[in-house]
């Protein structure tokens, strides 16, 4: 959330109808991914699968990068600023939680790729504690353009932007615009190698699904078309690195047609590719299904529930 006065200039009604509707949104799917984070962690079936120990994972960033981009969407709306230090530890902790998630959906088809094409390996490769061991990579990919980002603040700022108030986001931290160029670079190669690999992995999948028979074929087909729904997740999350440059084109033309815009960019871009995670893994997975209709019945029936169906 960007500029200063980024609200103004729309109808107040406008204003609070925009975020209401955001607040709505990012309660009921918060709900859903702690309901699905209880359902994880009180059966250990779940905990001992990549592709489950993954989806938490998933759950767990896409929560905090909710809370977090929320808190920011609201400070903006109030117009409330926040003392450059305190607004440094918060985009520390969110700028990387951005490309996160796209490499954990990588290794979520990547996994699926071992199950369905080298499915004698994959009890050897995918254990927990690979899985650990793949969480552990994933974030230290994660914080290169972080490092990168403040690396280059920090030799580059002067020292009076450290004792400034201002409309927290990532943003503000942009003193050069080479630097903006270097951070969309690094991830536009993290989108080609990504692509590269959920193309590959989908061809793959593809082959063996059309040479399948019987129960093989209808799992891979099924892990076809979660690959493909990830491949959604990407690329909407990825179209965000091109949003700047559609903003600051529309800018030029109309300030409020360019708060719309920036709007639907966060709400499609942003929270989008985050609140699908929990519809593709948790609602459409059997085992997981099954767990989530047991505790929500129970729950519903107020009774104690001993024996998991899972």
């Amino acid at each position: 959330m960007g500029d200063n006065n980024s609200w103004v200039g729309l109808p107040p009604t406008k204003w609070k109808i925009n975020v209401i509707i955001v607040q709505v949104v990012i309660a009921v799917f918060l709900c859903i991914n702690l309901l699905q984070l209880l359902i994880f962690f009180r059966n250990e079936f779940f905990y001992t699968k990549m592709r489950y120990i993954f989806f938490a994972n998933t759950l767990l960033c896409d929560s905090l990068f909710l809370i977090i981009s929320n808190i920011l969407l609201n400070l903006d709306y109030y117009q409330f600023t926040l003392h450059c230090s305190l607004c440094l530890i918060i985009c520390i902790v969110v700028f990387p939680l951005f490309i996160t998630t796209p490499i954990t959906l990588t290794a979520m088809t990547l996994e699926r790729f071992v199950a369905i094409c080298m499915p004698l390996r994959h009890g050897e490769l995918c254990t927990a504690r690979n899985s650990l061991h793949c969480i552990l990579i994933i974030y230290s990919i994660s914080s290169i353009p972080l490092s990168v980002f403040f690396s280059t603040f920090f030799a580059t700022a002067p020292r009076t932007v450290y004792t400034q108030h201002f409309l927290c986001s990532v943003e503000v931290f942009i003193l050069h615009s080479w630097q903006g160029h270097l951070i969309s670079a690094i991830n536009q190669f993290y989108f080609l190698i990504i692509t590269v690999t959920v193309i590959l992995s989908y061809v793959k999948i593809v082959q063996v699904a059309k040479a399948a028979t019987g129960e093989k074929m209808k799992s891979s087909w099924k892990g076809l078309r979660t690959v493909s729904l990830h491949a959604v997740q990407l690329v909407l999350s990825f179209t965000q690195m091109w949003c700047p440059f559609i903003e600051a084109a529309v800018l030029q033309i109309d300030f409020v047609l360019y708060i719309n815009v920036r709007y639907a960019n966060y709400v499609v871009f942003i929270l989008g590719p985050r609140c699908l995670s929990p519809l593709i893994y948790g609602l459409r997975d059997e085992k997981f299904f099954m767990e989530l209709k047991y505790t929500v019945g129970c729950g519903s029936r107020k009774k104690k529930c001993s024996h998991s169906p899972v």
